[in-house]
């Protein structure tokens, strides 16, 4: 599966990362310390190191193991930020997660929902998973704004699912199935048909995160 070329809707598009976004992909991050040091993933054994050209090239060969599709995010073609899907599991479960973030001074342009309507009909369509997810801390608005806007459905609470900012952290579970969107994410969201409550968190989860 060639997935080298991007994918685009208006301004907003997605390919996959190259060895030489790593320089890129590093200015964005270390200027952005304060807007994601909240959300990053930490490991429980300490600091590890900040090398995006190491990490660039562990992404390629998660794509080429078939375990993972690392993309960037841009704007007008200016890199905005990272998508990946990991976990890309086969089989009778045809699966696989999405992260993501987006540098601050890209915030509120569309350009996350956009990229993960992509990222998402890229792999129900051309990999042909089944289920996408997207787990998601409970304090962490902006990313919540994104499964609510893309009618993402709610589907639990993980309890310290995740080690993130130097501890492990709460997260809230959504996911779609590709039955859920015969036209398509996008083009859902962009027809105005994303159920609006399906990414509601029932009061009792909102209590014990």
């Amino acid at each position: 599966m060639d997935l080298t070329a991007p994918r685009r809707h208006g301004a907003v598009s997605i390919r996959l990362v190259r060895q030489r976004d790593a320089r890129v992909l590093q200015n964005e991050l270390l200027s952005n310390r304060d807007w994601l040091r909240p959300w990053e993933a930490t490991s429980p054994d300490g600091p590890v190191s900040f090398d995006m050209r190491l990490g660039v090239r562990r992404l390629l060969q998660q794509y080429r193991d078939g375990s993972g599709v690392p993309f960037v995010m841009e704007h007008d073609g200016v890199v905005a930020g990272q998508l990946n899907v990991w976990g890309i599991a086969r089989g009778s479960l045809a699966s696989a997660t999405i992260g993501y973030w987006v540098s601050k001074r890209f915030a509120g342009r569309g350009i996350t929902p956009t990229s993960v309507a992509l990222a998402t009909d890229v792999c129900f369509t051309e990999l042909r998973l089944h289920r996408m997810e997207i787990c998601i801390r409970p304090e962490n608005r902006a990313s919540l704004r994104v499964v609510e806007k893309l009618g993402f459905r709610y589907e639990g609470l993980r309890r310290r699912y995740i080690h993130i900012d130097g501890d492990w952290r709460d997260h809230y579970a959504f996911a779609l199935v590709r039955e859920d969107v015969p036209e398509g994410v996008l083009q859902r969201w962009i027809d105005g048909r994303a159920p609006a409550d399906a990414a509601t968190v029932p009061p009792s989860d909102r209590l014990h995160a």
